[in-house]
C-alpha cells in the first residue's frame, strides 16, 4: 500500500472499523473495531495515490471508474467511518495548500453569467425527469425537508417544509408572489392553492418548466400559476412576496450583491422575502472538486458570513434567520435509500456509472450534513421593518392553520402516474 495513505489512514481513523486492501492483495486494518465493518478495496496502484493526494477529487472518481470497490458495506459506510474521523485531525498539508487554490480562485470557477448559469442548471436538472421520480417525495421536492419528529416519513416531511415556509411569508389572498427557482412547481403550487396567491414561478430548466406548468393545468391552477423559463435577472417587479428555495446555491460567489440587489428592485415597499440555502458552519470555503465537477458546476455553498453582509448592503432587512441542522442529512438518507431500492430503474435510464456517481453524490452529501458542518439557513428579509407584526407569533399561527389544511395530505401526482 501507498505509504502516504497508510499513514494518513492510520492518524485519521481512530473509531469505527475500516479494512483496506491495497493494490498488491495487503489487508490493512484501522480503528477501534467498533460499529458497522467497512471493507474497500483498491485495482490499481495509481487509484490508492490519488486518493491521498486529491481525495475531494478522486476517492469519487475512482469509486465511479470501479478502482476504488467496497466489498463491506456500501460506499455511505465507508465515507462515513472516514469523515467522521476526520475532524479529529489536521489534513495533510498538500491537502491544505489544494484547498487555499482553490478557494483562492473560486469566482472563476462560480462566474455564472446568464449563459453559464443555464448551461450549469441543464447540466443536473435536465436529466430525465424519470430519474427524479425513482426517489423524490410525490410533490418532486428537491430540497432539504422539514422534519417535525423524528419519526416523520419524506412525504409528510417535505409537506411541512413548505408550510413551514409559508408560515414566515404572511401571505395574504391576492398577492403576487415570486418563486425564483421553482424547480418542479411544488412551493408554488403549494401557495396559489391555499393563499388564492398570483404565483410566478421562474427556473432555467427546461424539463421542470414544462412539468410545472403541465401540473398547474391539471390541478386547474393555471389561472393563479404561471412559470417560465427565465433568469430572476431579467424579470420586473413588484412582488408581494418573493419565495427562493434551494436556488441560492447557484448563484456564485461573485453575483450574491447582484442577486441581493435585483431581489430588493424586485420587491415591493411593503414585501417579504424568504430565502432557504444549503449553509456552511465553518466560514467561507469552495465547492467540492468532484461536486463541481460531476455534479453542481458553477455551485456554492455560502456561509452565513458571506450573506449577511451583502443584504446589509443593498439596503435590505434581516427580519428573522432560522438555522436547519440534521434535515438535509435526514432528507439525504431518505434520497439514497429511496434511489438504491429502485437502482436497476436507473440503471436502465442511464448506466452503472451513472450509478455509482449518483451514489456518492447522495452518499456524500449526507455524510456532509452529518460530520462536515453543513446545514440549512432561512432568512426572512424585508425593505421596511414596519412590513411584519411585532413577533413572531403570526408564523405559529400560519403553520398551525396550514397544519389543518394539509390534514389530509393533498395529491400532487400528475394523471397517469
Amino acid at each position: 500500500m501507498d505509504q502516504l495513505l497508510k499513514s494518513f489512514l492510520t492518524r485519521v481513523v481512530k473509531v469505527g472499523s475500516l479494512t483496506v486492501v491495497s493494490a498488491d492483495g495487503v489487508t490493512h486494518a484501522f480503528g477501534d473495531g467498533s460499529g458497522i465493518p467497512v471493507r474497500v478495496r483498491f485495482t490499481t496502484a495509481k487509484a490508492e495515490r490519488n486518493c491521498i493526494l486529491n481525495p475531494g477529487l478522486k476517492v469519487g472518481e475512482c469509486f465511479m471508474d470501479g478502482t476504488l470497490v467496497v466489498e463491506e458495506g456500501t460506499i455511505y459506510d465507508f465515507l462515513a467511518v472516514v469523515l467522521s474521523n476526520a475532524g479529529l485531525d489536521r489534513p495533510g498539508w498538500w491537502i491544505r495548500a489544494e484547498e487555499t487554490y482553490r478557494y483562492l480562485t473560486r469566482r472563476l470557477r462560480q462566474n455564472n453569467t446568464q449563459t453559464r448559469a443555464r448551461s450549469n442548471i441543464a447540466h443536473h436538472y435536465d436529466l430525465s425527469g424519470e430519474l427524479y421520480r425513482l426517489f423524490l417525495d410525490s410533490d418532486s421536492q428537491y430540497s432539504c425537508a422539514y422534519f417535525e419528529t423524528p419519526d416523520t416519513d419524506l412525504e409528510a416531511a417535505q409537506l411541512a417544509k413548505k408550510r413551514h415556509i409559508a408560515a414566515k411569508l404572511a401571505l395574504e389572498p391576492g398577492q403576487r408572489v415570486l418563486d425564483i427557482g421553482s424547480g418542479w412547481g411544488g412551493m408554488g403550487l403549494y401557495i396559489a392553492r391555499h393563499f388564492d396567491a398570483e404565483v410566478t414561478g421562474v427556473t432555467l430548466s427546461t424539463e421542470q418548466y414544462e412539468r410545472s406548468n403541465a401540473r398547474a393545468a391539471e390541478l386547474g391552477l393555471s389561472d393563479r400559476v404561471k412559470f417560465e423559463l427565465t433568469d430572476y435577472r431579467d424579470l420586473d417587479g413588484p412582488y408581494d412576496r418573493i419565495v427562493s428555495v434551494g436556488m441560492f446555491e447557484h448563484v456564485g460567489v461573485g453575483y450574491f450583491e447582484d442577486y441581493f440587489r435585483k431581489c430588493r428592485s424586485l420587491l415591493a415597499d411593503d414585501g417579504v422575502m424568504l430565502l432557504h440555502s444549503i449553509g456552511r458552519f465553518d466560514g467561507p470555503g469552495d465547492t467540492n472538486p468532484w461536486v463541481a465537477k460531476y455534479i453542481f458546476p458553477g455551485g456554492y455553498i455560502p456561509a452565513m458570513s458571506e450573506v449577511i453582509p451583502v443584504i446589509e448592503r443593498t439596503g435590505l432587512l434581516v427580519t428573522d434567520v432560522e438555522i436547519l441542522r440534521l434535515h438535509y442529512a435526514e432528507t439525504l438518507k431518505a434520497w439514497r435509500e429511496r434511489f438504491m431500492a429502485r437502482r436497476d430503474e436507473a440503471k436502465a435510464l442511464y448506466d452503472e456509472r451513472f450509478c455509482r456517481m449518483w451514489e456518492f453524490y447522495l452518499a456524500g452529501s449526507e455524510t456532509a450534513f452529518r460530520y462536515q458542518g453543513m446545514m440549512n439557513f432561512q432568512i426572512q428579509i424585508a425593505r421596511d421593518q414596519h412590513a411584519l407584526p411585532l413577533t413572531r407569533d403570526y408564523m405559529i399561527e400560519a403553520e398551525t392553520r396550514l397544519r389543518e389544511l394539509d390534514s389530509p395530505p393533498i395529491a400532487y401526482r400528475e394523471a397517469g402516474e
